[in-house]
């Protein structure tokens, strides 16, 4: 049975802007995910839901979303890293399932899954 203890989610305004500012994203058209590499937040995830999403009831759902879809797959991430999942309007009239599979989908391409390398970098143009 997988767990998500409230210990291993990030709380602090500051840890969820340190892993905003300071990590790398992804988005695809439902959520984005930020993966930030980090020693003081390793194994830290937070999840995210702006006001443009609707009223609260939906807000906390496209969080549940998150959590639910995080919580299936946490045993195969890569340690050392901190996640921040921010959702998007299109997640608002979907099912748990789709969620999950953009989950998994957007964490190889990531390359935050056990296994999966994460990308290389390109170089900025002179």
């Amino acid at each position: 049975m997988l767990k998500l203890p409230r210990k291993r989610m990030l709380k602090r305004r500051s840890d969820f802007q340190r892993v905003y500012r300071t990590g790398r994203s992804w988005a695809n058209r439902y959520f984005v995910l930020y993966v930030f590499a980090s020693d003081h937040l390793d194994g830290k995830v937070g999840f995210a839901a702006g006001k443009k999403l609707g009223c609260a009831v939906v807000r906390n759902r496209v969080k549940r979303l998150l959590r639910e879809s995080y919580r299936k797959n946490q045993a195969q991430i890569k340690p050392g890293l901190a996640l921040l999942l921010v959702g998007r309007k299109a997640m608002v009239d979907v099912k748990c399932d789709v969620v999950e599979k953009a989950f998994v989908s957007l964490g190889r391409r990531a390359g935050i899954f056990e296994g999966t390398e994460p990308p290389v970098r390109k170089k900025a143009r002179e």
